[in-house]
């Protein structure tokens, strides 16, 4: 594997995701209709600023480098480590935090919570392991596992990881993605986890063709809870990444969607970024992202840093 090739999917999932995340941010909660009425269609990015969404991803990149065999552990140090409140986390984090901090181990501060927080970081897991579905998935349930221990939130943390991994691999290899076989392979793979997720899934096929973005986001919105559940999120940014034609399509659909906008375009970023590669991110975009700290250029290191180690082997 060429580090070039690797180097702009795995740049393209991690940074796509912060754009995402970043654009999605100012718009949070509201509802589809409400973006549409004060903006038309929201596409531009406001002050650049990502959420809990990337911060959390990035502690994932990190311990990929520090183990690039993942171990939770590891993750669950970066998370306290980088963990700023004021980026939007749910409430149930904040418990997991403090017992982090109190010494438990990893294995027992997660909580039966459904929501989309483990699937909204997960995409290094997804771009890393791209090559071996079985690792992929186990890597997945443990990185879930460390915050989120219900069926549904684990559910969709593989789901979104699979999407990545499996969209990485038909970059690399030059194929095109078949939409409905695409998203049938997805829902299989997490029948046996949660039924539930894996149905939600399935309503991505019956998806009509979006004239436009703005149709796609009415579409979404309609179809899916939008919502920070897992079942409710991530099929409506995989639906999202189906719709759209191309990287900005992609991510202006999950976004102006409405609901849970900045993990949607999160989610939806990661795996257009994925596909697409770090070119077909708008300029103005990436230069409207913070760059301070853990900002751009971090982020875009570690990413090339984990492409390095895939390319050595």
């Amino acid at each position: 594997m060429r580090f070039e090739d690797l180097q702009e999917a795995f740049s393209g999932s991690a940074l796509g995701c912060a754009v995402g995340d970043a654009l999605g941010r100012e718009v949070e909660g509201w509802s589809h209709e409400a973006i549409r009425r004060h903006f038309g269609l929201l596409t531009e990015m406001q002050d650049g600023r990502y959420t809990d969404d990337t911060e959390m991803m990035i502690g994932l990149m990190e311990a990929l480098l520090e183990d690039r065999e993942f171990d939770p552990a590891r993750a669950a140090r970066r998370f306290l480590e980088n963990f700023h409140p004021w980026e939007g986390y749910g409430a149930r984090i904040y418990g997991v935090m403090a017992r982090l901090k109190q010494g438990l181990p990893w294995q027992e501060v997660g909580t039966d919570s459904w929501g989309n927080g483990a699937a909204m970081r997960v995409a290094p897991i997804g771009f890393f392991f791209f090559d071996d579905r079985g690792r992929l998935k186990e890597k997945a349930i443990l990185s879930a596992t460390i915050t989120h221990k219900h069926p549904e939130g684990v559910a969709g943390a593989v789901a979104q990881a699979l999407a990545v991994g499996m969209v990485t691999e038909r970059r690399l290899q030059g194929q095109e993605i078949d939409p409905v076989g695409f998203v049938r392979e997805v829902s299989k793979e997490v029948e046996g986890i949660s039924p539930e997720v894996a149905e939600e899934l399935r309503k991505i096929e019956e998806l009509p063709h979006a004239e436009d973005v703005l149709e796609g986001a009415r579409l979404l919105s309609s179809s899916f809870g939008c919502d920070i559940s897992a079942k409710g999120a991530v099929p409506a940014a995989i639906g999202a990444f189906v719709l759209g034609r191309g990287f900005r399509e992609a991510v202006l659909m999950a976004v102006n969607a409405g609901g849970d906008t900045d993990t949607l375009g999160a989610m939806a970023g990661a795996i257009a970024g994925a596909y697409y590669g770090l070119r077909a991110i708008p300029e103005g975009w990436l230069l409207g992202l913070e760059d301070e700290g853990k900002g751009k250029s971090y982020i875009l290191h570690l990413a090339e840093e984990l492409a390095r180690i895939k390319a050595e082997g």
